[in-house]
């Protein structure tokens, strides 16, 4: 490499890491934990956390428990409630940083605006916004909640008025006193409501479809069971196991069985029964669909708030904006101070395969245009030596996404083990028919999936209404699936030598294929 390093005039690494929340520090701590020290963590923030360091909401907190909602690796004793908020989990990734050792392989504020695959030297040469640099692999872990989604609303752009994004809080705005319009009613909102109304003079919500919603069983953990945790760390994994099991066994009915979700349902609309006596409001908030089509939100306040008498409930969505007038759909208005936009995130159509150049010069934007696919997961066809961390139909409606996200750690530990033992300057591609082979299986699972048949269009689908974002099974099932690599669904691209490059070149020769020379792998394409 350090032929490379001279010709190129920019630093080279083993690894190249994009992001550093759950994805990026989990996979950070995986290559130091393999013996693997040259990689660099890229960071376009000042600091580590990912999405739990950009939603910093009034109310923001995790609805997966907290013993699941961290690394198996990294047990915290310490969890201060059994639901833990964004502050806790945001001081639980800073302590992984430094228990790990991850610091000096941090860059941060090095956002990265292109990847770009080079067929000859078999790298990537990555441009940052503090300097560029070129590696052998690229861990993309952005993850698929980076990106706030913001409708377009007419006439938006002469709102007088305050306007932003749940991820984007503005803390130097006080919303007290204020009329405030919350636009959306997904996972934030539902936090977001409850922690404001009471500041407001008057809050407006905007549903354009109703949610499921379950009590928030939280409480704080005690101090008794915080010693004994540290104590005896058996008891913290026994937890956690416990979590875990009850979630797996629920998978069968999002899955298989739909249909048993009913009473599931009728606990949803018991907790709503006893906050919202109003029939008509309670026939605004009643969803048409089946519980568990879009993501089963948990909380036992926002019933309450939204039955105060300064709460508004509009039940469409916000569909014009007329000076400091706010306009729904079903044509209510209302003057409002303030718009909140709870409107999620760009997650089938990530904004970073915008900047994801592979070996045949397309984008990886361009590859997934009709429709996000990736073989297990992680790798794309015709992006070598490339990996995602949560890639297309890893997420989950019903545990931790931890889990899987270790289970890609896996899958990437044998990725670069099978790199060291073909040897040389190497890559894998995934092969196209791997690709169509694995996206083939789980859309065939999909189909019985309540997210499919469930009656309902959520953030879950992409244009085209393929939900590329599920994956249709128990996370067991997913890290059997990612345990190994399997050659067989990869084209094994050796580079050509310096001085053979040199014979080509004075020859007159050229190569166009996913750069070097492509070996057999065991199957044909």
């Amino acid at each position: 490499m350090a032929e490379h390093e001279q010709a190129q005039g920019h630093e080279h690494v083993r690894v190249a890491v994009v992001g550093s929340g759950f994805g990026g520090l989990g996979a950070a701590v995986r290559l130091r934990r393999e013996g693997i020290t040259d990689f660099v963590v890229l960071e376009r923030a000042s600091s580590v956390g990912g999405t739990w360091r950009d939603n910093s909401y009034p109310g923001c907190a995790c609805d997966v428990p907290s013993h699941l909602y961290s690394f198996s690796f990294a047990p915290n004793p310490d969890w201060p409630r059994s639901f833990s908020g964004q502050e806790h989990i945001r001081a639980y990734l800073e302590h992984v940083t430094d228990t790990f050792g991850l610091r000096p392989h941090l860059r941060f504020d090095s956002e990265v605006k292109r990847m770009v695959w080079d067929t000859e030297r078999l790298c990537w040469d990555i441009e940052t916004t503090s300097g560029n640099l070129s590696a052998d692999v690229v861990v993309s872990a952005t993850g698929p909640l980076s990106e706030p989604r913001l409708p377009d609303i007419p006439g938006l752009d002469t709102f007088p008025g305050k306007v932003f994004h749940s991820a984007r809080w503005d803390h130097d705005y006080d919303l007290r006193g204020r009329r405030v319009a919350m636009v959306g009613t997904g996972a934030s909102a539902i936090q977001i409501v409850p922690a404001v109304q009471p500041l407001v003079s008057r809050l407006t919500l905007f549903q354009r479809t109703p949610a499921w919603v379950l009590p928030r069983v939280d409480r704080p953990i005690s101090g008794a069971e915080r010693a004994l945790h540290r104590a005896l760390p058996l008891t913290t994994t026994m937890r956690r196991g416990l979590l875990w099991g009850i979630r797996e066994l629920q998978v069968q009915a999002f899955t298989k069985h739909p249909g048993e979700l009913g009473f599931v349902e009728q606990l949803a609309k018991r907790n709503m029964g006893r906050a919202i006596k109003d029939p008509a409001l309670r026939a605004r908030l009643t969803p048409d669909y089946r519980i568990g089509c879009k993501r089963i939100l948990l909380s036992s306040t926002y019933y309450p708030a939204l039955a105060q008498p300064n709460v508004d409930v509009v039940a469409s969505g916000l569909s014009e904006v007329r000076g400091s007038t706010v306009v729904g759909a079903d044509g209510t208005e209302a003057e409002v101070d303030a718009i909140v936009f709870g409107t999620g995130f760009h997650v089938t159509d990530m904004p970073i395969a915008e900047r994801v150049v592979g070996a045949e010069g397309r984008t990886l934007a361009e590859a997934w245009a009709g429709g996000m696919q990736a073989l297990r997961g992680a790798a794309a066809a015709g992006f070598p030596n490339w990996m995602t961390v949560i890639g297309p139909n890893t997420g989950l409606g019903n545990s931790s996404m931890i889990l899987m996200i270790e289970s890609q750690l896996n899958y990437l530990a044998d990725y670069l083990r099978q790199l060291d033992v073909l040897g040389g300057r190497v890559a894998l591609d995934a092969r196209p028919s791997a690709v169509r082979a694995w996206n083939h299986r789980v859309q065939e699972r999909m189909k019985r999936t309540v997210w499919n048949t469930g009656g309902c269009t959520s953030w879950y689908l992409d244009a085209s209404g393929r939900n590329t974002t599920i994956w249709p099974g128990t996370t067991s099932e997913f890290r059997r699936e990612t345990r190994r690599v399997d050659l067989a669904e990869y084209a094994v691209v050796r580079g050509v030598p310096a001085a053979a490059r040199g014979n080509q070149e004075n020859a007159g020769d050229s190569q166009d294929n996913a750069g070097g020379t492509p070996e057999n792998a065991g199957v044909t394409a």
